[in-house]
């Protein structure tokens, strides 16, 4: 040990009598002192100067993928470890050194270790420097996320120590440093590639994703220490270090080739088999340092997978022609990335990837890109674009013989099966993200832990249902599987009522949907209905002006009523005027936290967002019934009234007519009732018009008004459900939002860092070497 510290203590006074090392860390201060000091002199002038404020502080400066400074600093090792490591050993064999080495009573081990330790006391310089770095903005950002910048750093000096590790070994392969230089940059290249190789086999895409470089650090910077990461630096260093201890061995020894070969593959198999140990599912721990844990399943994600006893089994099928999203079997890997966060907690979770090609039912798109071939030669085709080969896929008559996937239109999709049989599906949206978030994910495996809340919506007399294609009716907010938002999608259960079945129907139900029938009810239904209301069970009724009096015998029960005439508004642009604007109430923020983000974004002063109704009825309180009444929407201002006398508003203009009672005024466009009843706490709601969250409307775009109709069918469920569903994914804000630093200060701390300092280094530099040059 002695003798390994000796060489450190000698490798580094080397480094200082060289002008590389001075000029590389004067470089690596310029550079990181630059880039720390813009990005807080930008915050500095975005506090002082602009009214929204700041948030996250601590991600941007050091971590934000686009400007944060560890990023930039892995950058820069990429460019400056193979200038410092080249010469470790290439010049030792230049200059004939190595012989006194080798006549010395030392080792191969010794002389590695030893110089590995220099280089890493080096690092250890640099890591100061951006220790200070982390100081300076640990003292200015209030509330500062220590722990995750810190972790960051970490991952940094790790990769500086793989690095040095690499460039020692390439520097013991040769007698000239830039070649030496010239093959780690070659290395480090492979692996970063490398995870791309050979993904189709399965054996060989577990070696080489293990051995790949890329976003191991960016794990660290994004504020997780990952067990399997931090072996991969350890296991990955040691592999090189005692390829370069062997390479000095063999230099004192006589060996065959294929011995030499063999010991090689030895150290390289050994630290395989400890990579592969160290990454299955069952031997990796995890610590997410961030305050908002970013890198981590929500609690209510946590708490569902906690509840999942027994085995679970994933099988991801993909189809070569999927038209929403697509992946080849090199891009497994890739995918399977996105479930970490789950098989950290379930890491008994067994997943598989099954290929196959089928037209997809649910577009046209393959007559347009294959006309006139056959589904075999269009997958041929298909199989070349995609530089895939086909063999890997199933056929048609194989995949349908394996599973029915009719029902999902032969679209990517992901099959979860539980031991006793029960399966969920998670599938592909037709949005800008494609892929299922955790919300998503979380309300298929909640299939498994509970029984969710069960939706009726009644098709009797005509309303409006969700087995209908027209715009009047809701199918797609309910069960369309393409719509990330749609009911069957955040875990409801989905059916259509039909009273004629019997009143069992009801009783299965957890919420009922009555929306704008255009017949009146039997004396049957209505007692049907009533009891349903008395049993304290969850339910919507929306009308329209002119259908809203079927509804009136379930208003009768609640205590309200729909107001005579149209509800109309100040006219909106080219609009007509009984397009109506509501905004969510004061005293709807409180009831849940779907209903206050609703509430901030209709709110605010730029670009609210609002809630349309293309005619509805406003919504009064007739009676006391035992509800407790909220106001859930109501119209944006006072300038509305029920219109009672025009029929066209396109091409009309309505006027407020006083004398046959229209009185201008705010109303109430959705109201929320809640009651204690036979146990349960009641909710239900009533809207003014059935059209709100329609197939018609949730489609529709106008020029200038910026619809929230798709949240308000989140908050509306919601809070139906009591809160089971959607599957509450929130996470707390940032609270390192306040810079302690003027515009002023920004300006001179970034001339101290990025000059002041480099040149104090250069000073002293040139000190040290002209000193060095007079002994």
């Amino acid at each position: 040990m002695r003798a390994i510290y000796k060489i450190a203590r000698l490798e580094l006074s080397n480094l200082f009598y060289s002008p590389v090392a001075w000029l590389l860390l004067i470089l690596f201060v310029f550079v990181t002192g630059m880039g720390f000091a813009e990005v807080l002199e930008r915050l500095a002038r975005q506090q002082e100067l602009s009214s929204n404020g700041l948030y996250a502080i601590s991600k941007k400066l050091f971590y934000f993928t686009s400007g944060g400074l560890w990023l930039k600093v892995t950058k820069f090792f990429y460019l400056l470890m193979p200038l410092l490591t080249m010469g470790l050993v290439s010049q030792e064999f230049n200059r004939g050194s190595i012989k006194l080495l080798f006549s010395a009573p030392i080792t191969g081990r010794h002389i590695v270790l030893g110089k590995y330790l220099g280089v890493m006391l080096y690092g250890l310089i640099m890591t100061g420097i951006l220790l200070v770095y982390v100081i300076i903005a640990g003292s200015m950002v209030e509330s500062f996320e220590w722990a995750t910048v810190l972790t960051g750093l970490l991952g940094l000096y790790l990769l500086f120590g793989l690095y040095a590790a690499i460039g020692l070994f390439m520097s013991s392969l040769t007698v000239y440093p830039i070649v030496a230089a010239i093959g780690m940059f070659a290395l480090l290249t492979v692996l970063e590639l490398i995870s791309g190789i050979w993904q189709e086999y399965a054996f060989v895409r577990e070696i080489t994703y293990w051995l790949s470089l890329g976003g191991r650090t960016n794990t660290f910077i994004a504020g997780m220490i990952c067990s399997e990461d931090v072996f991969y630096f350890v296991i990955m260093s040691a592999m090189f270090l005692g390829f370069a201890i062997l390479k000095l061995q063999l230099c004192r020894e006589s060996c065959s080739f294929m011995g030499k070969l063999g010991r090689y593959m030895g150290i390289f198999v050994v630290a395989l088999l400890l990579g592969y140990i160290t990454s299955r599912p069952m031997m990796k721990w995890y610590y997410d340092a961030t305050y908002t844990k970013d890198n981590t399943l929500t609690q209510a994600s946590q708490d569902i997978v906690s509840k999942l006893d027994g085995g679970l089994k994933m099988t991801t099928y993909v189809n070569l022609f999927g038209s929403i999203h697509n992946m080849t079997t090199k891009e497994i890997k890739d995918d399977l990335a996105r479930y970490d966060r789950y098989v950290r907690f379930k890491p008994e979770t067994k997943m598989d990837y099954v290929f196959y090609y089928h037209v997809d039912t649910t577009t046209d798109i393959f007559k347009k890109r294959y006309p006139g071939k056959t589904l075999k030669q269009a997958a041929k085709d298909e199989a070349k674009l995609q530089n895939t080969r086909l063999s890997k896929y199933l056929t048609p008559e194989e995949i349908d013989a394996k599973i029915d996937l009719s029902d999902e239109g032969y679209r990517f999709v992901t099959l979860l099966e539980r031991e006793d049989g029960k399966k969920a599906f998670i599938r592909v949206y037709n949005d800008m993200w494609r892929l299922p978030s955790e919300a998503e994910i979380s309300a298929a495996l909640k299939r498994f832990a509970m029984k969710l809340p069960r939706v009726g919506f009644l098709s009797d007399h005509d309303a409006r249902s969700i087995v209908g294609s027209r715009n009047r009716d809701h199918s797609y907010m309910v069960a369309a599987k393409t719509f990330r938002n749609s009911l069957i999608n955040q875990g409801f259960d989905v059916v259509d009522v039909n009273l004629g079945r019997g009143r069992e129907v009801l009783d299965s139900l957890d919420i009922l949907v009555v929306s704008e029938p255009l017949e009146p009810f039997t004396t049957e239904e209505i007692e049907m209905l009533s009891r349903y209301i008395e049993e304290g069970k969850n339910l919507v009724l929306a009308g329209k002006p002119k259908t809203y009096t079927y509804l009136d015998p379930l208003m009768d029960l609640l205590g309200l009523r729909f107001e005579p005439g149209v509800l109309v508004q100040r006219q909106i642009e080219e609009y007509p005027s009984n397009l109506v604007l509501s905004r969510v109430t004061e005293s709807a923020k409180d009831i849940s936290r779907y209903w206050e983000i609703l509430y901030g974004y209709t709110s605010r002063a730029f670009r609210p967002l609002s809630l349309v109704m293309p005619g509805a009825a406003a919504i009064a309180q007739e009676s006391d019934k035992g509800f407790q009444l909220i106001p859930l929407l109501e119209t944006r201002d006072s300038s509305g009234w029920n219109e009672l006398e025009t029929i066209d508003f396109l091409n009309d203009t309505v006027r407020l007519n006083s004398s046959i009672g229209e009185v201008a005024g705010k109303r109430m466009t959705m109201v929320g009732l809640e009651r204690e009843k036979a146990g349960n706490q009641q909710r239900i709601i009533v809207l003014g018009d059935a059209d709100c969250f329609s197939m018609g409307e949730l489609a529709t775009t106008r020029r200038g008004i910026q619809s929230g109709n798709g949240h308000l069918v989140m908050s509306m469920f919601d809070w139906l459900s009591n809160g089971e569903l959607p599957v509450d994914v929130s996470r707390p804000r940032n609270i390192d939002n306040k810079l302690a630093l003027s515009m002023a200060g920004g300006a001179t701390i970034k001339t101290v860092l990025q000059w002041i300092l480099p040149s104090l280094l250069l000073i002293l530099g040139v000190i040290v070497l002209f000193r060095r040059k007079g002994k």
